[in-house]
């Protein structure tokens, strides 16, 4: 993150670990946030309820945008076509493209970055991180890149003074990620990561498997319930 604190950023919340830290971090910083959260009839739409609890842990306004309509035009994805599974395994797994969204990036951040003109904010903020990468091209530098310069070509005269993309996590690691969560009391037990959106997180699906490795790794407690406990031995 560069130096600048933003005043108000708004953050495109997913309820997950990552964008909830980004949030908690800009708060730390004194930032105003607002946190956006979208629908887009992703099968793990539980993790808009943590969203909606991670706000009011932290005092900040929320809203969750309707994007199903759009969402049913995005197929081909385990996350948004109920008829194809989620995979089990790793990030760094061939399977794990089946769980590619097209452009979801692209899509949220137009609409947030909108919001954020609207509200005259000078930031808007994600949770892509280096983990993501392998998978996910819309979570990778070259998007960030190209993405600030988007913004800026579309909305000339409208942004506010120093505005700003963010993606404070981009070359981290998941495992960087719970350990800056922790210094900032993020509340993890709130959070959500799992892709199949059961009860309680199933403990083998890509962002299971992914969040286990991290407090593994970071060497810090994980109080996530797991519906298939194992030992971690990535």
């Amino acid at each position: 993150m560069t130096e600048r604190t933003p005043q108000h950023a708004v953050v495109i919340a997913s309820g997950g670990l990552d964008s909830t830290t980004v949030a908690y971090l800009l708060a730390s910083r004194g930032s105003q946030v607002s946190l956006l959260s979208f629908d887009y009839g992703q099968r793990h739409r539980k993790e808009l309820a943590s969203a909606a609890r991670i706000a009011e842990q932290l005092g900040a306004a929320h809203e969750i945008v309707d994007l199903t309509g759009v969402g049913r035009l995005l197929g081909g994805s385990a996350l948004t076509d109920s008829s194809i599974a989620v995979p089990d395994g790793h990030y760094s797994d061939e399977s794990m493209r089946i769980t590619v969204v097209p452009n979801r990036n692209m899509i949220l951040l137009s609409v947030a970055v909108g919001a954020a003109v609207a509200a005259k904010a000078d930031a808007v903020a994600f949770g892509a991180h280096a983990g993501d990468h392998t998978v996910y091209p819309d979570c990778r530098p070259e998007f960030f890149t190209q993405m600030s310069k988007t913004i800026r070509a579309a909305n000339e005269d409208l942004l506010a003074d120093g505005f700003e993309l963010l993606a404070p996590f981009l070359d981290a690691s998941k495992a960087d990620i719970v350990r800056t969560a922790a210094g900032l009391n993020v509340p993890f037990g709130l959070t959500w990561s799992c892709y199949k959106g059961g009860a309680v997180h199933c403990g083998s699906c890509g962002t299971c498997s992914e969040r286990r490795e991290a407090f593994a790794v970071a060497a810090i407690t994980d109080p996530t319930e797991y519906s298939e406990p194992h030992e971690v031995t990535r």
